[in-house]
């Protein structure tokens, strides 16, 4: 009878599996920046309620904050493709549907997600800048963006920097599950791995806590910056 637990096996697996550590850090460092760019455009439209636009951006967070992850990269993975196939037929190219890169699938469906969660904390932290120092910019002929710029954004970007780290932190998390559409992710290379000696639960006590020492370190980085930014903000009113 084999051992009920190899811990030689399991040690020897970690070397092999951070190999695919670059591509869970790339996935979800570029999935970020998109699903920031997404969250402050769709939280500022909210912030200042524009027609039209306002109950577009309600209806995609609740979509988003309403399904599962998984069937979100089904979405795109499935769904960009007859987009890009409907696009060609419509404007008679013949761009290659099929040289997609499945990463870009990964990172439309990470991208829209972590935007929807952002957006609702960009939101939130806006809001709770005190309207009167909106009002106070504009009697000193500012526009709407300087007032943004100079006052209420640094103060809302301090604010809203633990609940972005929360969702960097499920984004970081999140990313394991495109290993469903053939990405070699951690989660993948963990899988490929125990399926050759079939010990998964030791692969996958190795896996967990790579993820939970890389969701510490961003954790503590964050915690580092919102500290600095307190810190700045006790000067500025010093």
């Amino acid at each position: 009878m084999g051992k009920i637990f190899d811990p030689v096996f399991m040690m020897g697996s970690v070397p092999e599996i951070l190999t695919a550590l670059p591509v869970t850090l790339l996935l979800a460092f570029i999935s970020a920046v998109f699903g920031f760019i997404i969250a402050l455009a769709v939280g500022l439209i909210r912030y200042f309620n524009i027609k039209i636009l306002t109950p577009i951006c309600k209806v995609y967070v609740s979509y988003i904050r309403g399904t599962p992850m998984l069937v979100q990269i089904m979405l795109a993975y499935f769904g960009i493709p007859l987009f890009l196939r409907a696009l060609n037929a419509y404007l008679g190219t013949a761009f290659n549907v099929n040289g997609v890169p499945r990463m870009v699938f990964a990172v439309t469906a990470l991208a829209f997600n972590a935007g929807a969660y952002m957006s609702e904390t960009i939101r939130s932290s806006l809001l709770a800048v005190d309207v009167g120092q909106l009002e106070a910019a504009y009697s000193v002929n500012m526009t709407v963006w300087q007032a943004l710029r100079r006052i209420v954004v640094p103060q809302a970007f301090t604010i809203a920097i633990p609940p972005l780290a929360n969702t960097l932190v499920s984004l970081i998390k999140e990313t394991s599950l495109v290993f469903t559409i053939s990405i070699i992710d951690l989660m993948a290379r963990a899988k490929i791995i125990g399926a050759r000696g079939y010990r998964f639960f030791e692969i996958y006590v190795v896996v967990s806590v790579l993820y939970w020492i890389i969701c510490t370190l961003v954790s503590r980085l964050l915690a580092g910056l919102e500290k600095a930014s307190r810190r700045y903000e006790r000067t500025m009113t010093a």
